[in-house]
C-alpha cells in the first residue's frame, strides 16, 4: 500500500508544477500585451489608408468595394483601427437561370493590430490583428423573359429591396513598409468567419458588402496605400 507521506509529497510536487506553469503562462501574456519602455512617445499619431484591391475588383469584375481606414499608432506596437467601405455587386447568374443579383451598401470593421517585430520603430512592420465587422444591406433579384410552362407566355419574377444583414469576424496578417516620408505601402491577408446573418426571404445572398461571396468562411486580402498624419 502506498504510504501517506509519499502521497502528500506527490501532491505538493504537482501543486508546485501547476503554479510554475500558471506563472510562466501569465508572464508570457503580460509580456505580449506590455509596451516596450524607451524614449519613443506612447501616442504616435494617426494614419489613413485606402485599399487598392477592392477598387480594382470594382473595375474588373461584377463586384467590389471602395474602402478606407483610420488607425491610431500607440508606440509603433498597438494599432486600434476602424475600416469603412461601400460594397456593391451587379451579377447575372449562370446561363440557365439568368437571375440578376444587385446590391450596394456600406459596411464597417473595428479591431486592433499588433506589430510582431522585435524592432518596433523601424521602417517595416509585421502585423497580426482581429476585426469585428457588420453590414446591413438590401438585395434586388430579378429574372426576365421567363416562359410560363403552361400558358407559354413571357413572364418574370423579382424581389426588390429585401433587407439583409451580416456579422462576421476577421483574423488579419499583414505588413507595411515606409516608401518615403509619411507614405507607406502594405498588404494584408484576411480569414473571415461569419458569426450571424439574416438573408431575408430570398434564402441566400450571392454577395455581401465587405465580406465577399456568401459562405460560412472566406479568405480575402487588401493592398493599402497608407499616409501618416
Amino acid at each position: 500500500m502506498m504510504s501517506r507521506p509519499f502521497i502528500s509529497i506527490s501532491i505538493r510536487k504537482l501543486a508546485i508544477s501547476l503554479l510554475l506553469l500558471v506563472s510562466t503562462s501569465a508572464t508570457a501574456q503580460l509580456k505580449f500585451f506590455s509596451i516596450q519602455k524607451d524614449s519613443i512617445p506612447f501616442f504616435r499619431g494617426f494614419a489613413v489608408s485606402f485599399d487598392m484591391i477592392g477598387l480594382a475588383m470594382m473595375e474588373l469584375s461584377d463586384y467590389g468595394q471602395y474602402e478606407g481606414a483610420l488607425r491610431i499608432n500607440l508606440h509603433d506596437e498597438w494599432f486600434p483601427i476602424a475600416e469603412l467601405g461601400y460594397g456593391k455587386a451587379s451579377h447575372t447568374d449562370d446561363p440557365v437561370t439568368h437571375i440578376r443579383y444587385e446590391t450596394a451598401a456600406p459596411y464597417f470593421r473595428i479591431g486592433i493590430d499588433k506589430n510582431l517585430l522585435k524592432q518596433k520603430h523601424g521602417p517595416y512592420r509585421l502585423y497580426a490583428g482581429l476585426r469585428y465587422a457588420f453590414t446591413s444591406y438590401k438585395v434586388d433579384l430579378a429574372r426576365d423573359n421567363l416562359t410560363d410552362p403552361v400558358w407559354k407566355w413571357e413572364a418574370g419574377f423579382g424581389v426588390k429591396d429585401e433587407p439583409c444583414n451580416y456579422h462576421w469576424i476577421e483574423v488579419a496578417l499583414g505588413a507595411d513598409a515606409t516608401i518615403w516620408g509619411p507614405l507607406h505601402l502594405g498588404w494584408s491577408v484576411r480569414y473571415k468567419r461569419r458569426i450571424a446573418h439574416n438573408d431575408g426571404a430570398i434564402g441566400r445572398t450571392w454577395y455581401v458588402p465587405g465580406y465577399g461571396i456568401d459562405g460560412d468562411t472566406r479568405l480575402g486580402g487588401t493592398f493599402n496605400v497608407i499616409i501618416d498624419i
